[in-house]
């Protein structure tokens, strides 16, 4: 299951996002059988398939009209950030938004909620007592709010940002308008 980042247009020359221009904009799975990624249209189907994919792994026949001979609906390629989210985190629950933000050096996202009344909760500390002062969240639970990240895959980081980011002291020095990646 993986979830990709923005990009610029394929035509032009890559550039870093912008503030706040680090959301996911496609959500993909890879079929177990053909490995072709398939587009998955919305983030509620996504996080409904990531929900229970260990036990109802994806397939290319899950979509209608679809099949392993088809070609794929999209490459794994740099064209795009691409990261990858871990199996069988909870649905988000109704009335409450996931985000996940791209840092701007690239190393990893940050997960949090929004709540039905706008909100941020940043760590599953905060979950809690809003779910205690909020009986209209009443059979909500803090295990139904995953804030565990999708691993950023290093090989599709733009150039000047992606070498050694397992390193998470390093300084990523900051591209000055007008430099472009390599």
């Amino acid at each position: 299951m993986t979830e990709k980042m923005k990009n610029p247009s394929p035509s032009r020359k890559r550039q870093a996002p912008q503030s706040g221009d680090t959301s996911v904009i496609v959500y993909a799975a890879q079929c177990g059988e053909c490995f072709k990624w398939r587009v998955i249209p919305t983030q509620e189907e996504f996080e409904d398939m990531r929900s229970r994919f260990i036990e109802d792994p994806f397939f290319c026949n899950k979509i209608a009209d679809v099949c392993c001979d088809d070609p794929a609906d999209i490459e794994y390629n740099d064209t795009r950030i691409w990261v990858i989210d871990k199996p069988n985190l909870p649905k988000t629950p109704a009335g409450f938004q996931r985000k996940l933000v791209l840092r701007r050096d690239f190393s990893k996202m940050d997960a949090y909620y929004v709540t039905p009344a706008g909100t941020r909760m940043r760590s599953s500390t905060q979950v809690a007592p809003f779910l205690e002062a909020n009986p209209q969240c009443e059979g909500l639970s803090v295990s139904d709010f995953a804030f565990a990240v999708p691993k950023v895959m290093e090989d599709t980081i733009p150039g000047k940002f992606g070498k050694g980011l397992s390193s998470a002291n390093k300084k990523i020095k900051a591209l000055t308008e007008g430099d472009d990646y390599v």
